[in-house]
């Protein structure tokens, strides 16, 4: 989070646009030394909160065109406000996809540095095992991913009965069959991919149908994009309900995905906008999680089986990136559970 020194920066930025740092210093109510605040500058810049045009005295600030994506936003107070209560864009924005992520990077160079270095020790572990202790490690994230995805979306599964299911093909008792069917399908969809690992090379339209397909069979889910309304809930914003803005968004977001070179941007970006824009009747964060790891191995990144997120913590980032298309939290989420996977798995 931003201290009280960076958050007076960011405050007289908003309504002082262009400032020296020399008019920063003698404006805002902090008592620090002009030291200090350039210093708040360079990390502020660092984050990709500000940017700055000019050199020496003639430097002038501005805030950085993402800074509305990924500002950090206390999740817990945001919610301390009812859904009637909080201003929220309500309605779809294109824009988000086909200008404002394809010209900003949403990770900080430290948080690069730490997802870099967490992917070379994945690498460097799994030079080690022999190709039967991989396929065991994969298996393990395998069963966590389905339970967790599933558990997300109300599955009621405990993680040795997934397992159980899994591997043993046996049901629990006093469970419907669509939650066991629902396990099988994430197993199903997990095993495609590592079948047809080039299948992500390139994002289409037609390759997210495909996993939302099996991610969906025998559930009585409609498979083609919707042409009606979808509600969510716990918010007021509304996503798209015209199928030809449905298919202009999503290939808008395979564009985006294809076009991005990193693959932490390209994996975090699939994750929020396929959920976002919503494009089935249902399984739609189901699809968005499958994808998102689809790219991860594609590219020899380690998967991800987000185990140890709570599951209203996950559907709580997801709101706030559907009312203020913030990522700040989302993003904390994937870092996380990048590390997890490469310390637990592998």
């Amino acid at each position: 989070m931003l201290n009280t020194r960076e958050q007076e920066i960011i405050d007289f930025l908003k309504n002082h646009s262009g400032s020296s740092s020399k008019e920063i210093f003698e404006n805002i109510p902090i008592s620090d030394s002009y030291a200090t605040i350039k210093r708040s500058l360079t990390k502020l810049i660092s984050n990709n909160y500000i940017t700055s045009e000019g050199k020496g005295k003639g430097t002038k600030y501005f805030l950085s065109p993402s800074f509305s994506i990924i500002q950090p936003i206390d999740i817990d107070t945001y919610f301390k406000k009812e859904i009637d209560e909080r201003e929220i864009q309500e309605t779809f924005n294109f824009v988000l996809i086909t200008d404002v992520l394809k010209k900003q990077t949403l990770f900080t160079e430290n948080e690069l540095n730490k997802l870099r270095l967490l992917q070379e020790k994945y690498k460097a572990n799994i030079a080690q095992l022999s190709n039967s202790e991989y396929q065991k490690e994969i298996e393990r994230l395998a069963i966590d991913l389905s339970w967790k995805s599933s558990q997300i979306e109300g599955n009621t599964y405990s993680l040795l009965e997934t397992e159980r299911l899994l591997k043993e093909k046996q049901t629990a008792s006093g469970k419907t069959k669509e939650e066991a069917v629902m396990l099988l399908n994430h197993k199903d969809a997990l095993d495609f991919i590592l079948e047809n690992k080039d299948f992500m090379e390139t994002l289409s339209l037609s390759k997210i149908e495909d996993i939302h397909n099996i991610l969906t069979k025998e559930l009585g889910i409609e498979r083609k994009v919707r042409k009606r309304r979808v509600g969510i809930s716990g918010t007021n914003y509304k996503p798209l309900d015209n199928e030809f803005q449905i298919l202009e968004a999503l290939q808008n977001t395979c564009n985006l995905i294809n076009y991005k070179k990193n693959i932490f941007e390209k994996a975090l970006i699939s994750l929020a906008l396929i959920s976002y824009i919503q494009p089935f009747m249902d399984g739609n964060k189901r699809t968005a999680r499958i994808i998102s790891n689809a790219i991860l191995i594609n590219h020899d990144y380690c998967p991800l089986s987000f185990r140890t997120v709570d599951s209203i913590d996950y559907k709580k980032a997801m709101l706030l990136f559907y009312e203020q298309n913030n990522i700040s939290n989302f993003k904390e989420i994937f870092i996380d559970q990048f590390e997890f996977a490469v310390n637990t798995y592998f």
